[in-house]
């Protein structure tokens, strides 16, 4: 199941383009760049990617963190891009409150547990050829240079070697998508689901689109079909807890941050969100609990902090009327 490798999970999604403040900057936007095995790879090179192509590019300094000065406000894909490792594509927003971000780059030649495969499996995936399989594999090498004119050939390759190869389709809407070609990657989304209807990593990318669009219905339906066959991606969740609050579904959102919360990975957001749908309900108490929660998996950073803030808001709006007793 390589072609997980490349599908784009976002947090706190946004779209890939962009959105600038005129006139609003981050002065001094850092990024902590951690590698699986620990050991961190200097020769990494750090993109951040904006409408019309590279905002800023850096290498990480000895503490494996990387600084940009002066960036817009706005949505962006951070590339992490280097020989030995696997190609990471997180998109982030950036704003006054949120200027610290973490991204995780997994080296190609470390092991991945089979647990967080999807567990529906297509025929046509079991069947994919030798040849096919090179190309594929030929073709996140040339993602991981960047080179995304002689992978889309690739791919295209591969695709022509074996029509129902839906992660080949992914593939290419992943790089369309760092491209900027909109129609394209909606276009090969909706190829890869054609030819595996239990594809989860397309339906995720397809939510990225529409959350991009800020149609978090649609990112709400994509991201329920992508859980119903991937249902151990806490990712996916975290995404489905924040498109279902955006969705002012709370009760919904609320249930599935506790879902994420029984899965391992990187789940904390979701219970910032849930916090955030219990305030909708004037439900002081079990907001508080989320946000304690929350800083309880992620008690660093600058989300922490604003946590912090927040919790100590709620807290005293939730002892005035007993102080008033």
């Amino acid at each position: 199941m390589k072609f997980r490798g490349l599908a784009v999970f976002l947090l706190l999604a946004g779209s890939a383009l962009a959105q600038l403040d005129a006139g609003s900057v981050i002065h001094r936007m850092q990024v902590h760049v951690s590698f699986t095995n620990g050991v961190c790879d200097r020769s990494a090179q750090v993109t951040l990617m904006g409408r019309s192509g590279p905002v800023a590019e850096a290498v990480p300094n000895d503490r494996c963190e990387v600084e940009f000065s002066n960036v817009p406000i706005g949505t962006y894909h951070l590339n992490v891009s280097g020989q030995n490792f696997t190609t990471t594509d997180d998109v982030i927003m950036a704003s006054s409150a949120s200027s610290e971000f973490d991204v995780r780059v997994k080296r190609s030649t470390d092991v991945t547990p089979l647990a967080g495969a999807p567990a529906s499996v297509s025929v046509a995936e079991l069947g994919i050829p030798t040849g096919a399989q090179k190309e594929f594999d030929k073709a996140n090498q040339l993602i991981a240079r960047q080179d995304f004119t002689k992978a889309i050939q690739t791919l295209d390759h591969a695709i022509a070697l074996y029509p129902a190869y839906a992660g080949a389709y992914n593939n290419l809407a992943v790089i369309y998508a760092r491209t900027g070609d909109r129609e394209k990657e909606v276009e090969a989304l909706q190829k890869a689901i054609s030819i595996n209807v239990h594809f989860a990593p397309a339906y995720v990318n397809l939510a990225r689109v529409d959350l991009g669009n800020h149609d978090f219905a649609g990112a709400e339906a994509a991201l329920s079909k992508a859980t119903s066959y991937d249902p151990n991606d806490a990712m996916t969740l975290v995404l489905l807890t924040y498109s279902q609050f955006m969705d002012h579904h709370y009760d919904l959102a609320i249930a599935t941050s506790h879902r994420a919360h029984a899965l391992d990975g990187n789940h904390a957001f979701a219970h910032q969100v849930a916090a955030h749908a219990y305030e909708q309900k004037r439900d002081g108490v079990n907001a508080i609990a989320e946000l304690e929660t929350f800083l309880k998996e992620e008690p660093t950073g600058q989300r922490a902090e604003n946590a912090r803030k927040e919790l100590a808001q709620l807290q005293e709006i939730v002892r005035r009327p007993a102080q008033a007793q």
